[in-house]
């Protein structure tokens, strides 16, 4: 080797090694200044994990549990009554107003207007058959859609026959 390389050798040396102590020493202040800021706290952080670990269900048991699974059917009961669309009425005509009528009074998705043509064709396929479509749902041959319950599923059975009936009863 030359004698300037083995120079610049002894300088990129020291150089690395000088290098290597200021890393070291900023890993060594970093450890310490870690431990003395105090974390942030999220106020509702407690909240947040209290939420996301909370269990899913419950588990029922013996008497005390029989009785707990009746109370909280009970419960979601009452709860599903409660969400019964149009306040439970059966009245077609006031089911027809807000729910039927957007699509069936101007024949929107291809929906058979409310005219002794547009409900006759389907009336002859049968009451049962036009609850059936009203309540699953319905996708016709030339593309007209009827969505399930109307596209509201907290419409009840009995509420879509009693519609059904008050719209073949109301075509003219």
């Amino acid at each position: 080797m030359r004698n300037y390389d083995l120079e610049f050798l002894k300088h990129f040396s020291m150089v690395i090694g000088f290098l290597m102590l200021v890393t070291a020493g900023l890993i060594v202040g970093a450890y310490f200044l870690h431990d003395s800021i105090p974390p942030e706290v999220n106020p509702k952080a407690v909240q947040i994990t209290e939420a996301r670990i909370a269990p899913a269900g419950s588990v029922y048991a013996g008497e005390t549990g029989a009785a707990a699974q009746a109370a909280a059917a009970a419960a979601a009961a009452a709860a599903a009554a409660s969400q019964v669309a149009y306040g439970g009425t059966l009245d077609g005509g006031e089911i027809y107003k807000n729910l039927c009528g957007a699509c069936h009074t101007n024949g929107v998705g291809k929906a058979p207007m409310l005219t002794a043509a547009g409900m006759g064709a389907r009336a002859s396929k049968g009451v049962d058959t036009l609850y059936k479509h009203a309540i699953e749902g319905f996708t016709g041959p030339d593309g007209g859609i009827m969505p399930p319950k109307g596209g509201n599923p907290a419409i009840t059975d009995e509420q879509i026959h009693a519609t059904v009936d008050w719209m073949l009863a109301n075509s003219k």
